[in-house]
């Protein structure tokens, strides 16, 4: 019994030496740490980043102003299309929004003490080695910036890109957003874009075939269409070019008719197709001059 006391004993004393060495050893470590320097050095970055951060955010409020003062202005001249100024203005906010971004990171990092530097070395060595990845990258922007150097589309242009069709929402250096009419956002690559086919960029034409009886009257048809034209004329300047009545014509299924084309700015051509057509037939019926209708056919 004895001997096995001893044994716990001095078990028991081992234990509480260890407990103490590692005691003793943290005690040391722990007043080692110049908490006073931690203090000071962590204080000083927080201020740096909220100073940068402060600084950053004013120079980004001032620069959105003076972007925003700079297209105002030309807006107002009559002279400046209004979608290439919207294309320009959504990349001028986004660039100048990346630079700032970008260099608050990099203050940011600076004021934590991280070595921005030698990352930005590391990253050379690591863009040197993805360099043949990131050839699609490239290409889009080299693509992006031909269509925007050479004012291929803009902003609220309707356009065709291959399978995609529809109203250019955004262009920037890298991608190109198309809504297509059902409502579908098309994300697109600048460098797929291969063939732009821009139906913005030309006024565009309004055919108008109003079909009519064999034995209706033309010399009367022709009569009520041109003071339907001249009436409805000066209520619309998106008209480039005023009505051209073509004559009589085959509207094909044994049926004849008048057609009329005339052409209008972009974006207009259905408004005022449907103005005079409503103005034809309504001035015709008036007239006493019938126009045919397709005969209800029921499937059974």
């Amino acid at each position: 019994m004895d001997s096995s006391n001893q044994l716990d004993s001095s078990i028991a004393v081992d234990v509480v030496d260890t407990l103490t060495e590692q005691t003793n050893i943290f005690s040391e470590f722990w007043n080692s740490i110049d908490w006073h320097n931690i203090i000071a050095t962590v204080t000083a970055s927080v201020i740096q980043i909220i100073f940068f951060t402060i600084f950053f955010y004013i120079i980004k409020v001032i620069g959105n102003y003076f972007i925003e003062r700079t297209f105002e202005n030309y807006r107002k001249k009559k002279d400046i299309s209004t979608n290439r100024l919207n294309t320009l203005y959504n990349l001028s906010k986004n660039l100048f929004q990346s630079f700032v971004g970008f260099f608050l990171f990099y203050a940011i990092l600076s004021a934590i003490g991280i070595p921005v530097g030698t990352l930005l070395a590391g990253a050379g060595v690591i863009g040197l080695a993805l360099s043949l990845g990131a050839q699609g990258f490239v290409s889009d922007i080299v693509n992006g910036f031909f269509l925007l150097f050479e004012k291929q589309i803009d902003v609220g242009d309707v356009v065709e890109l291959d399978t995609v069709s529809g109203v250019v929402v955004d262009v920037n250096l890298k991608t190109t957003k198309i809504k297509s009419f059902d409502g579908t956002l098309n994300f697109v690559p600048n460098r797929y874009i291969t063939i732009v086919s821009n139906k913005s960029r030309e006024d565009m034409r309004a055919q108008i075939d109003i079909r009519l009886l064999p034995d209706a009257d033309l010399e009367k048809v022709n009569s009520v269409i041109t003071n339907v034209n001249d009436a409805l004329v000066p209520q619309y300047p998106d008209i480039t070019e005023p009505p051209n009545n073509l004559g009589l014509i085959d509207l094909g299924n044994g049926y004849y008719g008048i057609r009329i084309v005339l052409f209008a700015l972009h974006g207009h051509e259905f408004e005022i197709k449907n103005a005079f057509s409503q103005a034809y037939v309504t001035a015709l019926a008036k007239e006493g001059i019938e126009i045919p209708t397709n005969p209800l056919k029921v499937m059974q």
